[in-house]
C-alpha cells in the first residue's frame, strides 16, 4: 500500500530548521508531489500517515454460483470504516438496472460491513455488489477507485399439483447447478398420475423424475381423477432417486396392463411389490387389471466393487425377463427372456448389436451392462367363406396379431337373409367381433328371404279359394279384402272404395277401406279378378318361403306352449306340430333393432286364448318391434280369441281357414297384421284388421 502524505500550514519552516539544501529540497518537493498525486482520494490540513482504505475481501466472492437466496452479503476493509459513510449510496447490490432494498450494518470494529437484503435473493440469478469511492475510513480517506464484484444465487426447483387436491409432490428446493435432483408425485385415492410438466411441456410420464439441474425449474405434475367405471394403476419409485417408472393411470377393467422400470445411473432393479408382496421380479410386468393397482419398483443402489446389469423388454408388452441385479467382476451372469402370450423371443441385443438369440443367455460380467430382450407379436390368419352374401372384414387385413380383434359384417345378397356363423364361429351376432388366438376358418350362412308377394301385402284378410265371412256389426277391414272365389262367396261387406255391397245384413255390416277383389260376377264394372288371382300365388310363395323348408332350424322353447313367453327374433318350430298362445301373453322383444323377424312355423293349428270371458291372449312388440316383421305358417287352421278380445300380431298364413271370434260375440278383437287362407275361408265376428306397412 501507498503511504499517505499531506500537507501543512509551515511545511516551509520545517525545511528550513532540518538544513535542507536547495538541490535536496527541490528533488523532495517533486517526490512529494508524486506521491501525493497516486495516494489516497482525500482533502485535510493535518499530516496523518497510514492506509489507503481497500476492499480486502467480499462474501460471497467475486464470481461466486450457488449463492444461498437468504444470503447476508457482507464487505471487509484492509482499516476500519466511517460508519455514516457505508450507506445504501455507497455500498450496493443491484441486479441489472435494479437496486436491491436492504440494511447496512458494521461489525469487527467497523472492518467489516454487511448487506442484509429486505426480501429474498431471486434464484439462479446474478447480482452486482459495488463499493463507491464516497466510502471513507476513519481518518476521512476514501478508495482510490469504485470496487465492484458479481456472484449468482442458486438454481430453484418448484413442484406443485394440479389440481392441487388430486395429489402431493415432494422434492422441491433450491440445489446446487449441475447437481442430479429427483421429483416425485403421488396420486390421491381416486386420482391417476398423468405427467410432469415445466412451462407446459411434458418432460416425463413417471412420477419418479431425475433430471440433472441446469437452472431454475417450475415443474407441475398433473393428475386426473379416474372415470366411474376404471381402476387407477398407481406407480412409485423406492427410492424415489432409484429409477423410473411407466404405465400409470385409469383402465377398464379386463384390460392387460403392462408397467416398466427403469433404474437410473448407479442403481439396478430389484423387483415390484404390491403392499410389501413381491409380485413380479421382472422390469417389464403384465397384468390383467380387475381393480385398483398400488405398485412400488423397488431399485438397490449399485456398491462401487459392483457392475449393473440392466434389463428391458421391446415391447414391454412382449414378455418380461429376469437376471437383472448388480454383480461382482467377473461373475457368471444367467439372463433369462419369457414371452408374454401371443408373442415370441426373437434376441437380446445390446447397444443394438445381437448378444444371443437364446431366451437364457450366459455371459461374463466385466462393466455395466444393459440388454434388451426383444419380442415380435405372433401372427394368424383369418379366411372367410360367403355363399348368397357377403363379408366385410374390419380390418381387412392378410394376418393378425394375436390378440387382435376383427369385426366381420355380413350382408345377404338380394333374396336371401344373414341367419348363422359357422366353422371357427357360431351365433347369430351380426356384427361379430372375433378375437385373433389362432387361425381362423369362418363361414357366413344365408338362406332365402321371406317372400315379398306383389299383391298379397294389401289384404287385410283373403280367403283363398273359399270366401270371406263376417258375423258382426262392428268389423272393420283397414286394408284390401279378397278371394278367387266368386263374389257372393264374400258375405257382410261393404266396399269402401267403390260402395259395393256384398251380401250385408243390418247385424252384419263390415267396412273394407281398401277394396274387395274376387271373380266374376262381382258388383261395379272394375276388372279384379286378374287381382286376386296374383293374390292367391303370391300368398301360396310365401306360405313356402316361411315354412319349416323355407326357413330351416326352428327351435320350441315353450314345447308348443308360447304363452307367458319373451322371445328374441328368430325362427320358432313347434316340434309336436300346434302351436298355443293360453298361458298368458306373448311378448317379442326387438332389442332395438328395426329389422328383427319372427317367423313360427305350426304343422297343424294355431290356437290363440282360452274358452271364457276372460281367456283373450295377445301377442305384444316391444323395444322396437314391428308387426310387419311377425309371421305365423299354419299347416292347417288358426283360430283367435274364440270368446272375443286381445291383440293379435302378424301375418298369419294358414292352410285351412282362420277363424276369429265365434257368432254372438260383441268384444272386439283387432289383428295388427293379415288373415290369409289359402284354400278355406276366413270367418269374423267385431273384428278390427289394421294392416302394417
Amino acid at each position: 500500500m501507498q503511504k499517505k502524505l499531506t500537507r501543512t500550514k509551515d511545511s516551509h519552516s520545517m525545511r528550513r530548521n532540518r538544513g535542507y539544501s536547495t538541490f535536496y529540497t527541490l528533488s523532495s518537493m517533486v517526490l512529494v508531489i508524486a506521491l501525493f498525486m497516486a495516494g489516497c482520494k482525500k482533502d485535510t490540513y493535518k499530516a496523518v500517515q497510514g492506509l489507503c482504505p481497500v476492499v480486502l475481501s467480499t462474501d460471497p466472492m467475486d464470481k461466486a454460483v450457488d449463492v444461498a437466496l437468504n444470503k447476508v452479503i457482507a464487505v471487509t476493509f484492509n482499516t476500519a470504516m466511517k460508519p455514516s459513510s457505508i450507506n445504501n449510496a455507497t455500498f450496493t447490490i443491484t441486479q441489472g438496472a435494479n437496486a436491491i432494498a436492504g440494511t447496512i450494518a458494521p461489525t469487527a470494529n467497523n472492518a467489516v460491513f454487511t448487506f442484509t437484503p429486505t426480501a429474498a435473493l431471486l434464484p439462479f440469478t446474478t447480482y452486482t455488489g459495488t463499493i463507491t469511492t464516497a466510502a471513507k475510513d476513519t481518518l476521512g480517506s476514501s478508495p482510490v477507485s469504485v470496487y465492484m464484484w458479481t456472484f449468482t444465487t442458486i438454481p430453484l426447483v418448484t413442484v406443485t399439483a394440479l389440481p392441487v387436491i388430486d395429489g402431493t409432490v415432494t422434492g422441491a428446493g433450491t440445489f446446487a447447478n449441475g447437481s442430479v435432483v429427483t421429483v416425485s408425485a403421488m396420486p390421491n385415492p381416486g386420482f391417476a398420475f398423468t405427467n410432469f410438466t415445466d412451462n407446459g411441456v411434458v418432460v416425463s410420464v413417471s412420477s419418479s423424475y431425475q433430471f440433472t439441474l441446469a437452472g431454475n425449474r417450475n415443474l407441475v405434475a398433473n393428475f386426473a381423477p379416474v372415470p366411474a367405471g376404471k381402476f387407477a394403476v398407481v406407480l412409485s419409485s423406492s427410492p424415489a432417486a432409484g429409477g423410473t417408472t411407466t404405465g400409470s393411470g385409469p383402465y377398464n377393467t379386463g384390460t392387460s396392463v403392462t408397467v416398466t422400470a427403469l433404474p437410473n445411473a448407479g442403481y439396478t432393479f430389484n423387483n415390484w411389490t404390491e403392499a410389501g408382496n413381491v409380485v413380479s421380479s421382472s422390469s417389464s410386468y403384465k397384468f390383467t387389471i380387475a381393480g385398483n393397482r398400488t405398485l412400488v419398483a423397488n431399485f438397490k443402489l449399485l456398491l462401487a466393487s459392483q457392475f449393473a446389469v440392466v434389463l428391458s423388454s421391446n415391447p414391454a408388452a412382449g414378455g418380461s425377463t429376469s437376471g437383472s441385479g448388480a454383480y461382482n467382476a467377473g461373475t457368471s451372469v444367467t439372463v433369462t427372456a419369457t414371452a408374454n402370450p401371443g408373442y415370441t423371443f426373437t434376441n437380446w441385443t445390446n447397444n443394438g448389436t445381437i448378444a444371443s438369440t437364446s431366451a437364457s443367455y450366459t455371459f461374463p460380467l466385466n462393466a455395466n451392462t444393459t440388454l434388451v430382450a426383444n419380442f415380435a407379436l405372433i401372427t394368424f390368419s383369418l379366411n372367410v367363406t360367403a355363399v348368397n352374401g357377403t363379408v366385410l372384414k374390419t380390418p381387412d387385413q392378410a394376418n393378425y396379431n394375436s390378440g387382435s380383434s376383427v369385426v366381420l359384417t355380413a350382408t345377404a345378397a338380394v333374396g336371401y337373409t344373414f341367419t348363422s356363423w359357422g366353422g371357427d364361429a357360431s351365433g347369430t351376432t351380426n356384427p361379430l367381433t372375433v378375437v385373433m388366438n389362432a387361425n381362423k376358418n369362418i363361414t357366413a350362412n344365408f338362406t332365402a328371404s321371406v317372400v315379398k308377394p306383389l299383391y298379397a301385402p294389401i289384404y287385410g284378410a283373403f280367403g283363398g279359394t273359399a270366401g270371406i265371412t263376417n258375423q258382426g256389426i262392428n268389423t272393420v277391414i283397414n286394408g284390401a279384402l279378397g278371394t278367387t272365389a266368386v263374389a257372393t262367396a264374400i258375405t257382410g261387406f261393404h266396399d269402401g272404395l267403390t260402395n259395393d255391397v256384398y251380401t250385408e245384413t243390418p247385424l252384419n255390416v263390415g267396412l273394407v277401406t281398401g277394396g274387395i277383389y274376387s271373380s266374376p260376377p262381382f258388383p261395379g264394372t272394375i276388372p279384379k279378378a286378374a287381382i286376386a288371382t296374383q293374390a292367391l300365388a303370391d300368398a301360396n310363395a310365401f306360405y313356402i318361403s316361411i315354412s319349416p323348408a323355407g326357413k330351416p332350424g326352428g327351435s320350441d322353447p315353450g314345447a308348443g306352449e308360447l304363452g307367458g313367453l319373451t322371445l328374441a327374433a328368430g325362427v320358432y318350430k313347434s316340434a309336436s306340430g300346434t302351436f298355443n298362445i293360453s298361458n298368458g301373453d306373448l311378448t317379442l322383444d326387438a332389442k332395438g333393432d328395426p329389422n328383427a323377424t319372427w317367423i313360427f312355423q305350426s304343422a297343424a293349428a294355431l290356437t290363440v286364448g282360452i274358452a271364457g270371458p276372460a281367456g283373450a291372449r295377445s301377442v305384444k312388440l316391444i323395444n322396437g318391434a314391428l308387426a310387419q316383421n311377425v309371421y305365423w305358417y299354419v299347416g292347417s287352421a288358426a283360430t283367435i280369441n274364440a270368446a272375443g278380445g286381445g291383440i293379435m300380431t302378424g301375418t298369419i298364413v294358414a292352410s285351412a281357414g282362420v277363424t276369429f271370434s265365434t257368432a254372438g260375440n260383441t268384444v272386439q278383437t283387432v289383428i295388427n297384421g293379415r288373415a290369409i287362407s289359402l284354400v278355406a275361408s276366413v270367418t269374423m265376428v267385431n273384428t278390427t284388421v289394421n294392416v302394417p306397412q
